[in-house]
């Protein structure tokens, strides 16, 4: 077995939602590097064309589509598009999302509604669609972005963590029901990252002190920094290729250790 050669993408056509920038942008451009073809999906003009261009500069012929991912109807035309320009999709990789850091007690029930909708109903709706295709083809690969809120709650995320672990048990389920059908489904779980999603939280403060919440993760962190983007290449990468053949089911927390991680003595 050439363990390189099982690493390697060559060929192979990868959706990755949300992959204007941040995270599924990074994982997009690892899949890229590795001889995938990449699709991605936008909601906006805006965001599509800084996209494209930000695909571009790093030499990467990205095809991006108009689609709002919880619109079934709209998604079954994406990807019906996608097998008929690049051909069946052999990875998917559900990354869009959104959070709304609101009390649980102040936050509607709208609120709520729209978080779950994008974190976890959409997840299921875009699978759905790339599942018949995969099935006839023998083999597959479904890569939800999870995250350490799978696992654990924190104030004012009540919305985002009962989606993101919704996302892992659906993952678990995939992985079950379609196993048989040699469609692996695993999650990635990535810890802190510094994307623009949580800039906020890393805001230096007006007396040029840093936010209390970006000192609390370093220190909560055994590897003491907030992660990159980049960190989260490998680790999707490996989910997507031949070298996890027979790893299914399984949440690959990418978090610099804060799950193990009990803290620091007061």
């Amino acid at each position: 077995m050439d363990i390189m050669k099982s690493f390697s993408l060559e060929g192979k056509v990868a959706l990755v939602t949300g992959a204007a920038y941040g995270i599924g942008f990074a994982i997009a451009e690892a899949y890229a590097n590795a001889g995938a073809k990449i699709a991605f999906n936008c909601r906006g003009k805006e965001h599509m064309e800084k996209a494209l261009a930000a695909y571009a500069e790093k030499g990467i012929d990205a095809k991006g589509y108009f689609c709002d991912v919880t619109d079934e109807e709209q998604v079954v035309k994406m990807v019906a598009d996608i097998e008929n320009e690049l051909g069946t999709i052999d990875i998917l990789v559900n990354n869009a999302g959104i959070i709304k850091r609101i009390p649980m007690h102040e936050m509607s029930a709208d609120e709520f509604r729209q978080v779950v909708d994008i974190d976890l109903n959409a997840p299921f709706i875009v699978s759905k669609a790339v599942i018949p295709g995969m099935m006839k083809k023998g083999h597959g690969k479904i890569i939800n972005v999870c995250s350490m809120m799978s696992e654990l709650g924190r104030e004012t995320v009540s919305a985002y963590a009962a989606a993101k672990g919704g996302l892992k048990m659906l993952t678990k389920n995939i992985a079950s029901e379609y196993g048989e059908y040699n469609i692996q489904c695993n999650g990635i779980g990535p810890g802190y990252i510094a994307t623009p999603q949580t800039a906020p939280l890393r805001e230096t403060q007006p007396d040029g002190s840093r936010h209390p919440f970006d000192k609390f993760i370093i220190g909560k962190t055994p590897a003491a920094r907030w992660g990159d983007p980049e960190d989260l290449m490998g680790p999707a990468v490996f989910l997507a290729s031949d070298a996890s053949n027979f790893v299914n089911g399984h949440i690959l927390y990418v978090d610099g250790g804060i799950l193990a991680y009990i803290g620091k003595q007061p």
